[in-house]
């Protein structure tokens, strides 16, 4: 038998892919949790082979939850199963450690079929994902510029992100013009935005 724990912000979606996997003969879940940062936790508490997670939760997104899992040392294997298709979420994900990436609106068996496959030592990807993720290279940003785009996505000014991340206006300003040519942008906005749609943030 293949346990499994989902962690997934929406109550609805926790509750039909319980139900759906529930149907397999061969796959049983063992616990749900709505926050990234509970992740860890209920996996100490209750093991599973494979956790089925969602990118965008609160306290910590799926990524950062599956790094979390990996430093644990915890065995479980991790499957991203989103809402969000974008290339850059698949090479972050297998980056922090994912087993696996599927979109939610993947069948029913396909899922279980991914579940089997991770829980034996494979990987699963998208296809579609995949080529869209070898197309589209790699994540063009460093960290920091990384770093900076999301704080720039709050409306600051240059002189409340310099004095937020202890940098000088000089250095912040030079970061962000540097994201926005790599993202072909024209302001700060525009590169964060189109940061986010890549998967990149």
């Amino acid at each position: 038998m293949i346990s499994v724990l989902i962690a997934d912000d929406q109550a609805l979606v926790r509750g039909a892919l319980r139900a759906l996997l529930n149907l397999e003969d061969d796959i049983s879940v063992v616990a749900e949790v709505g926050r990234g940062d509970e992740l860890v936790e209920a996996l100490r508490l209750h093991p599973a082979d494979v956790a089925v997670v969602d990118i965008e939760m609160p306290g910590l997104d799926g990524i950062s939850a599956t790094v979390a899992v990996c430093e644990a040392g915890l065995d479980t294997k991790v499957l991203i199963v989103t809402t969000f298709g974008r290339p850059g979420y698949v090479q972050r994900a297998l980056a922090a450690g994912a087993k696996g990436f599927i979109v939610k609106d993947t069948p029913a068996d396909e899922l279980a079929n991914a579940i089997r496959t991770i829980s034996s030592g494979g990987q699963v990807v998208d296809p579609a994902l995949a080529t869209q993720s070898l197309f589209s290279g790699a994540n063009p940003l460093t960290k920091r510029e990384q770093e900076l785009l999301l704080i720039a996505e709050d409306g600051l000014t240059i002189a409340e992100i310099a004095g937020q991340v202890f940098l000088s206006e000089g250095t912040v300003r030079n970061h962000l013009s540097s994201a926005i040519g790599k993202t072909d942008a024209t302001t700060r906005a525009q590169a964060a935005h189109i940061a986010r749609e890549n998967g990149w943030l």
